[in-house]
């Protein structure tokens, strides 16, 4: 059985504007001590489908159906005495912001310890010997006085380290880490990735990694799945979607990103916008930017089709090639 199992999830704001289907039937799972990575552009439903799991949505999101399964428990429906017990101690998350994520007006060893206090059964004396233990893994250098200095006093590298070390306090089955890199020197996000990959291995725990950054997916993830408006168009493992993408949309992201042994070639973007998410067209979200799209791609959405044992995608081309008798690249 999978550690997480997520089945045709759909999570909607409901707005004055009307319904936003922000995640519209989505489904995967993950086994312990992988790393699943969630790769689209900003608005595909990456950080939502997270929020989802955790139950943490804004006051106009909710989940309108679908299945959640921690480790062979429903949390759909579960009610929030029950995501208090998931919340930290199962699974934890690290959102995109450090900045905003860590109050100004509390010492770092005040917001660690509330955490610690709040999801363990430690009294304030063993809560602050375990935070500055935390702060010492994440490599927070003089980390008993850190305890006592605010955010503002911290480098962005710094507090993400904290954040990381919050998200890990309680030691959950799975870390979700939403876009754990943001607004961070490259340098610095080479450090924070090659920490979680330690903090993985020595903890052996499970890892949903959100990103925009294919990158991070190469060297991170083992599992991935590529979504856009709100959907999964491609699923796979890494190497079978960074070496054999089946979905217009995947190619995309793929030719937009710089290429070692290619300087002076221009970058190839993904023409148009996002679409509006009020106003979901009958066929293929992405057809209105894809420059082989089909008459069919704007009648009907493609179905899920299995390109191997590894890999799946939802793509008419990938339809259409099969029909002419050629294998699917």
């Amino acid at each position: 059985m999978s550690l997480l199992e997520v089945k045709d999830l759909h999570t909607s704001f409901f707005t004055d504007a009307g319904e936003v289907k922000a995640v519209n039937g989505v489904s995967f799972y993950l086994d312990r001590g992988k790393v699943l990575g969630i790769v689209g552009e900003s608005g595909s439903g990456k950080s939502v489908t997270a929020y989802s799991i955790m139950q943490i949505l804004a006051g106009a999101g909710k989940i309108v159906s679908g299945s959640i399964k921690l480790d062979g428990q429903e949390l759909v429906g579960a009610g929030e005495k029950v995501m208090k017990t998931v919340r930290g101690n199962k699974v934890s998350i690290i959102f995109q912001d450090p900045m905003t994520s860590l109050n100004p007006t509390y010492t770092i060893g005040h917001q660690l310890m509330e955490a610690i206090l709040l999801h363990t059964n430690r009294n304030r004396e063993q809560a602050k010997e375990r935070a500055i233990e935390m702060l010492k893994l994440v490599n927070v250098n003089e980390p008993e006085k850190r305890m006592n200095q605010y955010p503002y006093e911290f480098s962005g590298g710094m507090r993400q380290r904290v954040m990381i070390a919050m998200a890990l306090a309680c030691e959950p089955d799975i870390l979700i880490a939403d876009e754990p890199t943001t607004a961070l020197d490259v340098t610095i996000q080479a450090q924070i990735l090659d920490l979680m990959k330690s903090l993985q291995k020595e903890l052996g725990m499970a890892i949903i990694m959100i990103t925009h950054d294919l990158g991070v997916v190469a060297q991170m993830c083992d599992e991935v799945i590529v979504m856009y408006a709100g959907s999964i168009c491609e699923q796979g493992t890494a190497d079978e979607i960074f070496y054999n993408p089946c979905h217009e949309y995947t190619k995309g992201l793929l030719r937009s990103i710089p290429t070692e042994g290619k300087e002076g070639k221009k970058l190839e973007p993904i023409t148009g916008t996002p679409i509006d998410l009020l106003n979901m067209p009958k066929g293929c979200p992405f057809a209105p930017r894809c420059e082989a799209a089909m008459k069919v791609c704007l009648r009907e959405r493609a179905e899920r089709m299995q390109i191997n044992d590894d890999h799946a995608a939802c793509c008419w081309m990938n339809v259409k090639k099969q029909m002419e008798g050629g294998e699917s690249k």
